[in-house]
C-alpha cells in the first residue's frame, strides 16, 4: 500500500499508477441493502428469477451507483493518506459504466494519479479509476474521481 504524508509526497506520483485494491464480492445481500438505502427496487437488481428470464445478464446485477459507492472503501486499500484533517469527495468526471456487475462477481479498483493541484493549502487530487470485474475483460466503470485533502 502506498503511504502519502503530504502534498509534496503526492506530487511525486503524478502520472503513475498508484495501485490496485483487493477484490470485493458483490453479493445479493449487498445489492438488496443498497436498493433499500436508495429506494431503487428495480427487478433487475432484486428478482433473480425474472432477471434470469428477462434481464439478459443471466442473473441480478448491482446498481451502477452501488459500484461507484464502494470506491472510497477500495481507494483506502490502495493508498493510506496520512496527516490530514479531512478528505472531501469533490467530483466525478468522465464516468462511464461499461459493464454490469452480475451478482456474486468480484470487483477491484485500479488507480492512477492524473493531476494534483495546491488550492491555497488544500490538495486537489484527480484520479483515473477503473473498477475491474474478475475474469471479465471489460471494466464495470472508468472515470476521474476528484478528492480534496486538507493536510494538517
Amino acid at each position: 500500500m502506498l503511504v502519502i504524508n503530504s502534498h509534496a509526497e503526492f506530487a511525486e506520483h503524478i502520472g503513475q499508477e498508484l495501485g490496485v485494491s483487493d477484490y470485493l464480492k458483490i453479493d445479493q445481500a449487498r445489492i438488496s441493502a443498497f436498493a433499500d438505502a436508495t429506494l431503487d427496487h428495480q427487478w433487475i437488481h432484486l428478482d433473480p428469477e425474472r432477471a434470469k428470464a428477462e434481464g439478459g445478464f443471466g442473473n441480478t446485477i448491482a446498481h451502477g451507483y452501488l459500484t461507484l459507492s464502494i470506491l472510497p472503501h477500495l481507494w483506502k486499500q490502495v493508498a493510506d493518506i496520512r496527516n490530514i484533517k479531512m478528505m472531501i469527495n469533490y467530483g466525478i468526471e468522465k464516468l462511464k459504466f461499461n459493464q454490469p456487475v452480475v451478482v456474486d462477481s468480484e470487483v477491484r479498483l485500479k488507480v492512477k494519479l492524473t493531476s494534483l493541484a495546491d488550492l491555497r493549502g488544500i490538495t486537489k487530487c484527480q484520479l483515473n479509476v477503473v473498477l475491474e470485474i474478475k475474469d471479465n475483460p471489460k471494466p464495470a466503470f472508468v472515470g476521474e474521481m476528484v478528492f480534496l485533502y486538507h493536510f494538517a
